[in-house]
């Protein structure tokens, strides 16, 4: 027999132990009654504290929408921008200002109002233009004379290159030469006004002016419109000098830019948003950003614009089928 079995099976006082097994029974009830009136006392006095301390009332805010304005000054939106042609000036401000530009102009259809857009009614081409009139393109110096005799050198340099496809490297060569002489700043100051104009073709166009008139829209013209113009002939005036030179490469198609000028005139963040043709035409309209020679932004302009400077958002370029 082990120990164990031993100590396990030595005899006892059975009286003695029913006295144990009681008072250790009377301990833990007392135990167990001393936890429940202390939970109890605990939960009462909670449930007081909050009948008889005075409620905080909470304030519901609704939510909140806050504008905050980044610019050094706080003025209004700019209007969209359009161009207004030389013909179209006014000595005076239109009531409405409904579009920003180089000059003032007073709307003025001619035909009775047949849409809702604050624009005259025309008839014209079905293209995504605003064009109000017709005319050609002219480049700012030989470039707005390419039908004159007197410049063969010109004509041969524009004929179209030999039919055998281009190669690789011929590509590269065309889209990254400089233009001709002709649009450098030098030559073109010797010039006494830039005679730039970009193409138009009369839109067809439904609009809500019912005052009768020559095709014209209510613009008022303001330092900004004027920059704005600037930039469009600066860019517009290399870029079809650069579509002339390399006609054979690009296709039809649109593309649109996206880009800020700083305070220096510097084109910053240049991205394509839009191109409908090839790569080659991104080439040509993205060199004439990069290239144009913009002036400085004036004081008075560039202190109402954010610290970026100007965005021109969906600057675009198309180019249409003969038709």
């Amino acid at each position: 027999m082990t120990t164990a079995d031993i100590m396990f099976a030595q005899p006892g006082n059975p009286e003695r132990l029913r006295d144990h097994e009681y008072d250790a029974r009377t301990i833990l009830w007392a135990v167990l009654v001393a936890i429940v009136i202390h939970l109890a006392v605990a939960f009462l006095l909670a449930a007081f504290s909050g009948v008889f301390s005075p409620t905080v009332p909470f304030e519901e805010k609704p939510a909140e929408l806050t504008f905050v304005d980044l610019s050094p000054t706080s003025v209004s939106k700019n209007s969209a921008f359009i161009e207004t042609d030389e013909s179209k000036k006014s000595p005076e401000p239109p009531r409405d200002k409904t579009f920003e530009s180089n000059a003032n102009s007073i709307g003025a259809s001619e035909v009775g109002a047949t849409g809702e857009a604050p624009l005259p009614s025309q008839t014209g081409k079905d293209r995504p233009l605003m064009d109000l009139e017709t005319n050609p393109y002219s480049l700012e110096t030989k470039g707005a004379q390419p039908q004159q005799s007197s410049a063969p050198s010109q004509q041969k340099q524009m004929a179209p290159p030999q039919s055998e496809p281009l190669t690789a490297a011929e590509q590269f060569a065309l889209l990254t030469q400089r233009p001709t002489a002709a649009l450098e700043p030098s030559t073109a100051a010797s010039q006494p006004q830039s005679a730039y104009r970009r193409l138009k073709e009369r839109s067809r166009i439904s609009g809500n002016i019912t005052s009768r008139g020559i095709s014209a829209v209510n613009a008022l013209g303001t330092p900004l419109g004027r920059y704005q113009k600037i930039v469009a002939d600066s860019i517009g005036s290399r870029w079809y000098a650069f579509v002339d030179q390399k006609r054979d490469l690009i296709n039809i198609g649109t593309l649109r830019l996206r880009f800020n000028i700083d305070r220096s005139g510097q084109v910053k963040g240049l991205k394509i948003t839009e191109n409908s043709s090839n790569e080659a035409f991104a080439n040509v309209c993205v060199q004439s950003v990069l290239e144009a020679h913009l002036p400085p932004i004036p004081d008075d302009v560039a202190n109402t614009l954010p610290p970026e400077g100007l965005e021109v958002d969906g600057l675009g370029f198309i180019i249409f089928p003969n038709r």
